[in-house]
C-alpha cells in the first residue's frame, strides 16, 4: 500500500513537472519573438489577427506570441504565469489542450469581431481564457476545490480582467471575450464526467471491435 502510494506521488510529481516545463516554454517563447521583434523595428506587429481575411487566418495562432512592446508582454506575462501554473499543475497535456482550444476557438471569434484591416497581437486572449476555464471548470465539475480556486482567480485578477472588457483604444476587448468564452468552453469540452464518459464509449466500442 505504501508503495503504490509512493508511486502515486512520483507519477503526480512527474506530471507537475512537464506541465510547468511547458507553462515556461510557452513564456520563454514569447520572450524570445519580442526580442527578435524590438530587434526588427516591430515588424511582427503586423503578423497577428486580421479580421474576416482568409488570407490571414495562419495569423491566429502566431498573435498570442507577439507583442508590441516589452511592457506589454509583461502586463499578459504575470497573469499568464500565475492562471498557467494552476493549469500546469494538471499536466502538460491537459495545458496544452487547454490553451490549443483558447488559441483556436477564442482567435477565430476575433478573427470574426474585431475590427477589419487592424493586427492583433497579444497573449491576454490566451489570459481571458485561462481564466474563463478556471472560473468555470468547478461548475461542470461540480468540484469544492475549483469552485475555490475560481474564486481565489476571481478575487486576485477579477477587477482588472472586467475593465479590459471595456473599449479602449488600442485594445482588443473582442479578444479578450472570445478567449474567455473559449476558456468556458475548454472547461465544458474537459468535464470529468463528459471526459470518463467518452473514454468508457470508445473502450466499448474497441471491445466490440475487437470481439467481432
Amino acid at each position: 500500500m505504501c508503495h503504490m502510494d509512493r508511486r502515486g506521488a512520483v507519477i503526480k510529481r512527474q506530471t507537475q513537472r512537464e506541465g510547468i516545463e511547458l507553462l515556461v516554454a510557452i513564456v520563454a517563447v514569447m520572450w524570445v519573438v519580442e526580442i527578435i521583434n524590438t530587434l526588427d523595428g516591430n515588424h511582427l506587429n503586423g503578423d497577428g489577427i486580421y479580421a474576416r481575411d482568409p488570407g490571414r487566418l495562419w495569423g491566429i495562432l502566431t498573435a498570442p506570441f507577439i507583442h508590441v512592446s516589452f511592457a506589454h508582454l509583461i502586463s499578459n506575462t504575470v497573469p499568464f504565469v500565475f492562471m498557467g501554473l494552476i493549469i500546469a499543475l494538471r499536466g502538460a497535456a491537459r495545458l496544452a489542450l487547454i490553451t490549443a482550444i483558447v488559441i483556436v476557438a477564442g482567435g477565430l471569434g476575433t478573427w470574426l469581431i474585431s475590427p477589419a484591416h487592424v493586427s492583433t497581437v497579444g497573449a491576454s486572449g490566451v489570459v481571458f481564457g485561462y481564466a474563463g476555464y478556471l472560473l468555470a471548470r468547478g461548475l461542470f465539475n461540480r468540484s469544492p476545490l475549483e469552485l475555490v480556486t475560481g474564486v481565489i482567480v476571481g478575487a486576485v485578477w477579477g477587477a482588472a480582467l472586467l475593465a479590459s472588457l471595456v473599449p479602449h483604444g488600442g485594445i482588443s476587448w473582442q479578444g479578450h471575450v472570445c478567449g474567455g468564452l473559449a476558456g468556458v468552453l475548454a472547461a465544458w469540452l474537459l468535464t470529468g464526467d463528459r471526459a470518463h464518459r467518452t473514454a468508457a464509449t470508445t473502450q466499448n466500442q474497441l471491445d466490440r471491435a475487437l470481439a467481432k
